[in-house]
């Protein structure tokens, strides 16, 4: 964990797109709309487009894909559906079927007339029709705001390593008080790039020197506050900036449901906000909001009791997030909140479709403060992605200053240099009958990029120099399309580590032969692997369990140590400078495990 300076740089990458501006927007109080606004577009699954097909695809990635892809097999193609004479059902094909199956739902099918409208229904219905159908990963579409040639012109470069010296202002509210904590953002009319800074306790915020040009000026995250959007602002150096006045939504301290304000929630605001006691919200926060998604993609949607069953049994038995290969749990089998499976499945369903159903009532809306003191001092920094529906999960830096990403459940793996925002993407091989996509990357030390593919279960070296790849299938004893080899650890001799077959495995990455066993008694395997920096411990923890594993590879010795939560559910993490693990629970804490006493602490 590096962090030397008081002002803390976050990079945040993002494949989303920017719907164009309806109308230009000039800052005045009472903004009514913002265009830039992703989070709205994202509750709306709106990102590509407004309409049409481009909007359908992403529909049909969001609501029709885990079933009906070439992989899983447990729904038809709906490739060509047009051009058939009938449904299953025996029905002639038609818009009206279609749509009337879409609506219903079946045995396995939720429902969708509770959460897709008509427009919904009409841009899904020009998907199938058109010759883009239906999306598989292979071939992520492009993005258009994606602007390589722009990017890669980028001067002032180390400038732009400064955190302050920029374009300045304050924020105020209508009563000249001062607002602390708004995220202040500037988006570049010629590279899509966004910056965005925090105001103080005096309100007044700073950027990074930018680029000289045009920018979008606007609050990322108005919330309480109505949009504010000030187009064609003209940034050079420490330019100054017209003050920032903020108009309150309602002078209530609760706000208005709208969808732009829900868009806008955090997953404690959300949590914060919906009916239920402690045991519901508690499993739910298990069970479904432990990482692969956000809590935000759940709850814009609403469907029956029945339908929630049908998902939440889905995403209950499904392997990974592309729930491909689907394991029938047995009566013990105990899920991530720690209880049997169709205990948990009863709980989230039937609590989903009180808070989330189709009678259901938004109230109005509690949140929680904004930044303050230290926590201001940060800048994010975000960059388009060439392509849209990438799932993008990893990354990693070279000696160069070059970021490598990953993509989930895509071919293609990118480097972006983060002072142009250009990327240069490269396709990984296919593997005959496994889901495309990447998980970990990792480059060493002579800048070689490693990579897991996690659903076919490959570990992945490739020479930028050359543009070469080689991978090394790694046996595990999950199928193909379920998890098998994912976040790997490279130690300092240049030997992976992994939890494979029930241990702890010490892997030659010159032929991906596993070398050592260490096996593990009361956990079968960890999500995330970590070693110190000298190579002596390695450490992990198991989601759905309370349990840390600690090994020293020196002796060998392991041992398996109980967290004071139940279900803490350790995730990502590291080793710091003093040895320490830190690994980030997914129960809600912060946990650090002493290797030299064996000791866990809990943070919160």
């Amino acid at each position: 964990m590096m962090n030397t300076r008081k002002i803390a740089t976050k990079k945040i990458f993002a494949s989303v797109l920017c719907l164009t501006a309806a109308a230009t927007l000039t800052g005045r109080q009472g903004a009514t709309k913002d265009p830039y606004q992703r989070s709205a577009e994202i509750y709306q699954m709106k990102t590509s487009a407004a309409e049409g097909p481009q909007r359908g695809e992403e529909l049909y990635y969001y609501k029709c894909w885990y079933c009906h892809n070439k992989y899983a097999k447990t729904g038809p193609s709906l490739k060509d559906i047009f051009k058939r004479e009938r449904l299953r059902s025996g029905q002639p094909v038609s818009d009206a079927a279609i749509i009337e199956k879409i609506r219903q739902g079946g045995q396995l099918m939720p429902a969708y007339r509770y959460t897709l409208s008509d427009p919904d229904l009409t841009d899904l219905l020009s998907y199938f029709k058109s010759d883009k159908c239906c999306f598989e990963g292979d071939e992520p579409p492009s993005n258009p705001r994606y602007r390589a040639a722009a990017a890669g012109s980028v001067t002032n470069n180390s400038a732009r390593r400064r955190l302050l010296g920029g374009a300045r202002g304050t924020v105020h509210g209508t009563k000249r008080e001062p607002l602390e904590g708004i995220m202040v953002q500037l988006i570049s009319t010629s590279s899509g790039i966004r910056s965005t800074v925090y105001s103080d306790v005096d309100g007044r915020y700073e950027f990074p020197i930018l680029d000289p040009g045009t920018y979008a000026l606007r609050i990322a995250r108005p919330l309480e506050f109505k949009p504010y959007v000030r187009e064609s602002v003209r940034i050079e150096g420490a330019t100054s900036l017209a003050d920032i006045v903020l108009e309150r939504v309602t002078d209530k301290e609760v706000l208005p449901p709208t969808p732009e304000i829900l868009a806008q929630l955090t997953g404690a605001e959300w949590m914060l906000n919906l009916p239920g006691d402690g045991e519901e919200k508690r499993t739910f926060s298990l069970t479904c909001g432990f990482g692969c998604h956000s809590y935000q993609q759940i709850f814009r949607t609403r469907y029956d009791e029945a339908g929630w069953r049908s998902i939440v049994r889905r995403m209950m038995t499904g392997a990974g997030s592309p729930l491909i290969n689907v394991r029938e749990p047995g009566p013990q089998s105990r899920g991530r909140a720690g209880r049997p499976i169709s205990e948990e499945l009863e709980i989230v369903a039937k609590w989903l479709a009180r808070v989330r159903g189709p009678d259901s009532k938004d109230a109005p809306l509690h949140y929680l403060p904004p930044p303050r003191g230290v926590s201001t001092r940060v800048v994010v920094t975000e960059y388009e992605l060439p392509r849209q529906l990438l799932a993008p999960h990893d990354v990693h830096g070279d000696s160069k200053g070059n970021i490598w990403y990953t993509a989930h459940r895509s071919p293609y793996i990118g480097k972006l240099d983060p002072r142009t925002g250009a990327v240069k993407e490269y396709r990984v091989p296919d593997t005959p009958g496994a889901l495309p996509g990447t998980h970990r990357v990792w480059v060493d030390k002579q800048d070689i990029v490693w990579l897991s593919e996690n659903w076919s279960h490959n570990l992945t070296r490739f020479d930028p120099k050359t543009e070469q790849f080689k991978q090394f299938h790694i046996e595990t004893d999950s199928p193909v399309n379920s998890p098998g080899f994912s976040n790997f650890h490279i130690d300092p001799e240049g030997y992976v580590w992994e939890t494979e077959n029930n241990g702890v495995v010490k892997i030659d990455s010159s032929n991906g032969e596993i070398v050592k066993h260490f096996p593990l008694k009361r956990i079968n395997g960890t999500y995330d692997n970590i070693l110190s920096a000298d190579g002596r411990y390695w450490s992990g923890g198991q989601t759905g369990t309370g349990i840390l594993a600690l090994l020293d590879t020196k002796t060998g010795e392991m041992w398996e140590l109980d967290t004071r939560t139940p279900i803490s559910a350790p995730a990502r993490g590291g080793f710091d400078l003093d040895g320490n693990a830190w690994f980030g629970g997914r129960g809600g804490m912060l946990l650090r495990l002493d290797p030299r006493t064996r000791r866990i602490t809990e943070y919160y």
